[in-house]
């Protein structure tokens, strides 16, 4: 079985696969034509923090695939309280043909994953948001002209070095792209991120860079791009992180610092007027709702990939 724990999961002609099939799938929405490519099929949806994107965009996606989704929110399973997560998996494989999950942990992913024989798409964990990078790559090939103009390209994350920093990079390494990390001491990602991709990099000849200066991070910038400084699970720290990032905003100051037309993003939600500023986020090189939007095409290109229908 194919699972999607990680962004680092699939290889480099595998990501570009899902790509297309993501971007294939886009356009017969657009002309109206249907792809039941999962009729019969059902997902379940299991959360362990709440979302919009995440719910909206799978549980469409599925129906638009011809398949049907089932709901859990965190309070119906409560897994390794109410139940252990080996036997919630050992359940749902008997009824679904692919699980979605939105955790905490990464380890709740992986133990999921482990005792299932069917699919399993990492929807948000504290160490990845591999489907975000994929919807946010597939914007961003669609603002720069196709998947292979990406290689080369400047991609420059401001701020935690989180879960969508990470995922950011593995999915960049094996697209080509150069990334570039701005962060404040002991915020940047994880070495082991870097360690994984590093092989990838070389494949595809993509470059990884780091500056504590947001700057000088942007100079040569295609896209800048930001995130929530404290994230779900985070709130005691939101005060003292407050203070940590307030030089890393992505505002119009720092996006003079861009070369003209770089274009802004960012995951949502937004908290406009920390991280990000309005006149940013709703000016004219704001690609952030476009991303939203592609989560829904790209997450039904990688349900139809692992599910081997597509």
């Amino acid at each position: 079985k194919k699972d999607f724990r990680r962004a680092g999961d699939f290889s480099i002609e595998e990501v570009a696969r899902i790509m297309a099939i993501s971007a294939d799938l886009k356009a017969k929405l657009k002309r109206g034509e249907p792809t039941p490519l999962c009729s019969g099929m059902s997902m379940a949806l299991l959360f362990e923090k709440p979302s919009l994107r995440t719910r909206a965009t799978f549980d469409i996606g599925m129906f638009q695939l011809g398949g049907h989704s089932v709901y859990f929110a965190p309070s119906e399973i409560s897994m390794g309280k109410r139940e252990s997560v080996s036997d919630v998996a050992h359940n749902l494989e008997r009824w679904f043909d692919i699980v979605m999950a939105r955790t905490f942990t990464q380890k709740t992913i992986d133990e999921l994953a482990d005792n299932m024989s069917i699919p399993l798409i990492n929807a948000l964990s504290d160490e990845e948001h591999p489907c975000q990078a994929m919807a946010d790559y597939l914007t961003l090939a669609e603002k720069l002209g196709g998947v292979d103009n990406l290689r080369g390209r400047n991609l420059t994350y401001i701020g935690d070095g989180n879960n969508i920093c990470h995922s950011l990079i593995a999915v960049g390494a094996k697209l080509g792209v150069n990334v570039t990390i701005s962060s404040p001491e002991g915020y940047g990602p994880a070495q082991s991120v870097l360690d994984a991709s590093a092989g990838d990099r070389e494949s595809t000849g993509a470059a990884y860079a780091f500056s504590h200066d947001p700057h000088e991070a942007v100079a040569s910038a295609d896209a800048v791009y930001t995130d929530v400084w404290a994230s779900m699970g985070q709130e005691e720290e939101t005060a003292k992180r407050a203070k940590l990032f307030a030089t890393y905003q992505v505002n119009a100051e720092l996006m003079r610092s861009a070369p003209d037309g770089a274009l802004a993003m960012h995951d949502l939600p937004a908290h406009r007027g920390e991280e990000i500023t309005d006149d940013v986020l709703d000016g004219p090189n704001s690609i952030a709702f476009d991303q939203a939007e592609n989560r829904l095409h790209a997450q039904k290109g990688i349900i139809a990939f692992v599910l081997g229908v597509a």
